[in-house]
Parts: C-alpha cells; structure tokens; sequence
C-alpha cells in the first residue's frame, strides 16, 4: 500500500519597503536595530509559489529544497530556524491529540518558483522565505496568525515578516532579547488604499555585489550616520508614514518614502568601506522623478531603491498618466509594460539628454504592478 503524501502549497507576495529596515541588534534571531514598514506588491506580477510535501515513504531521506528548478541549501542556518519552528508547533499539536498523523518526524520536500529574478534586489528572500513558512504552516495544519508566523519568518529573512500580510505592514522592531515582540503587523489592508501602483525599473537583474546581509553588518560597525537614522530619523518617518496610509495622503507618502531611502543610502555611503548599491542609472530614476513631479506642479510620484540598483516609483492610479507616461515615452522598447501604458504616451514629461540615455541604456526590464494581498493558498502544486 502506498504512502500518503501530504501536501501544501501557497503564494506569497513581494514586499518593497518605504521605510527601510537596515542593520541588527541580533544577527542570529534577525532583530532589526529599527522599524520598517513596506507595501505589499500584488502577485499577478511578482511572486513565489512553494509546494512543501511530507510522506512516510520519504522516510530515510533528508529534507529538500529545490529552487527554480535546482537543488538548494536547505541546511543553512535561517532556514533551518524557520523548520525547527514549524516542526515543534507540529509537535505540539501531535502531542495534544494523539490521533494526529506524525507529521513533524516525516522529512520534507520543499518546491519553489519565483516569477521574477532571484537576488537582485527585488526582495526575492522576503517573498520565498513566507511561502516557505506558510505551505509549511498549512502543511502541518498549524493554527498561527500571520503575525506569529512572522515571528518565524522573520529568522529566515528579515524583511519576509512582512510578505505575510498584504497591503501596508510595519514591522515592529520590539525590544525584547528573545525576538517574542518583533513581528510584523498590518497598517492598512490593500482595499484602504487600493489605487497604489508601483512601476519597477529593473536596472541590472544580476546578483548583487555586497550581499544585505554583510552590508548591514558593515554599517552598523562603521557608519555615524547610521546612529542617528537609528535613533532619530526612523521613529518619526514610522510615525509620519502611518499617518500618511491612514489619511491616503500621498504627498505625505512621497516625501517619507524618498526621504528615507535618501537616508538609507546616505548611510550606506557612509559605511567603511562605502557600499553603493545606487548606481548612474538609479539616479537617473531620482532625476527623472523629480522633473515629473515638478512638471505636474505637486508630488504624483516617489522613487525608493532597496540593496540594488532597481527604482521602485509609487504614484496613484489616478496619476498614472504623467508617470507611466514619461518612462513609456523613453522606454517603449523595453520589456514588460502592459498594454494599458500605450494610452499615456503623449502626457510625457521631456527629460534632459543625459537621464534619457542613462535610462535608455541601462533600463533592462519594466515591471508594472500596485498593492496586493499577502499569502494565498493554492491547489497548484510544483511537486
């Protein structure tokens, strides 16, 4: 008779952020030095699937973990942390009704699948590391909230906390050592503020050069800077863009959000050595904002840039027009834009020859999206 495989599968989002989460008080349980809060991008655009499966038949083998279509690591340390969680809360309820399956002995077969390229500063880790946690979690049939699984997540991939959740989430940095009040909470569902869109300008799709892991580490050594966005700057940005999603202020918004990634970076140069994970074209990007927004006459988008070179441009759908225009006019050729930019062409904003080449020329991929929901279970199944 053969064994019973059991199976989950779910999608989660990918989450860019608008106040950044830089630097950690506890490398080994991903505490963060400060607050972040992001919004959640939607999935028909960027996604990971992951299918987790368990089965007596495995029995023997170890735990797996294929990765776009490769085998990976599943035994370094994060996600192991994430699977010795899952497996004692597993534990727990086997232990309280016997007649539970033993799932939490079984090994695990781990597959997934990003729609977008991994490790290039598209928050590839967040996204993957909340699937992984969530398949799992619906695999074990465990009765967490998305908020404790955070907590779980979050050992995995910092930012991956707040992949559990859609729409606008803060990820509080709590105080205490063992991590139990550091978790990700949700501002504001998608439906509050649903007309946030997000164009995405994939300047190199390339793996990074300075990992955000050691660039932390890196910064919180050796960047004055740094001290001060810790203690100063990040508690009233969290406080201004809260009220900002509340109010769907997005003037308020813009500000913050370029602001703060200003800050970021400002503190990344500032490390020792320099990190510069902006590049010509990312400035480019700033530059090009800028001149639309003085265009408009008001703030109808914002740029932020993560560990990466790519922009990241909110606007509203209602200001899709001068925005969607300016980058379709110039970069009609690239791919990626949905049929919809074609009616924008003739609101674009001129830009001066400089940024319009360096876009031109260093712009790979257009990614065109807005505010989703957070994880959700499928019956597609990659095993």
């Amino acid at each position: 008779m053969a064994e019973t495989i059991y199976k989950a599968s779910t999608t989660a989002p990918v989450n860019i952020a608008v106040v950044k989460y830089w630097g950690k008080r506890d490398p080994k349980l991903n505490l963060p030095t400060n607050s972040s809060l992001s919004v959640t991008l939607s999935q028909a655009d960027l996604r990971t699937l992951t299918t987790a499966t368990c089965s007596a038949s495995y029995q023997g083998q170890e735990d797996s973990l294929i990765l776009n279509g490769e085998p990976s690591d599943i035994k370094g340390a994060r996600t192991q942390a994430c699977l010795r969680e899952l497996r004692a809360k597993r534990a727990a309820l086997e232990a309280e009704n016997p007649s539970l399956p033993k799932l939490s002995t079984l090994p695990l077969r781990i597959v997934s699948e990003n729609n977008f390229p991994t490790a290039a500063g598209l928050a590839s880790s967040a996204a993957g590391f909340a699937a992984l946690v969530r398949a799992i979690a619906d695999l074990y049939e465990l009765p967490s909230s998305p908020t404790e699984l955070s907590l779980i997540a979050r050992q995995g991939s910092g930012s991956a906390c707040r992949s559990l959740f859609g729409g606008y989430v803060a990820w509080r940095a709590g105080e205490r050592d063992d991590g139990l009040d550091s978790k990700a909470v949700e501002v504001a569902p998608a439906s509050h503020w649903p007309s946030m869109r997000a164009l995405i300008l994939v300047v190199s799709a390339a793996k990074k050069g300075v990992s955000s892991t050691s660039g932390m580490q890196q910064t919180v050594a050796t960047s004055d800077l740094f001290k001060g966005r810790v203690a100063n700057v990040v508690p009233a940005h969290m406080a201004a863009m809260e009220a900002a999603i509340k109010d769907r202020d997005f003037a308020k918004f813009a500000e913050v959000t370029m602001k703060d990634s200003n800050s970021f970076h400002a503190c990344c140069a500032d490390t020792y050595p320099p990190i510069y994970y902006m590049n010509d074209v990312s400035r480019a990007a700033v530059r090009a904002v800028q001149a639309i927004n003085e265009a408009a006459g008001k703030t109808v988008a914002a740029y932020t840039f993560d560990a990466g070179p790519n922009a990241v441009i909110y606007y509203l759908e209602e200001d899709s027009a001068p925005v969607v225009g300016t980058f379709y006019n110039l970069l009609q050729s690239t791919d990626g834009w949905k049929d919809e930019a074609k009616s924008y062409s003739s609101t674009a904003t001129q830009l001066d020859e400089t940024t319009s080449t360096l876009l031109k020329e260093g712009v790979s991929r257009i990614i065109m999206t807005g505010v989703g929901e957070g994880p959700i279970k499928t019956d597609q199944h990659l095993v």
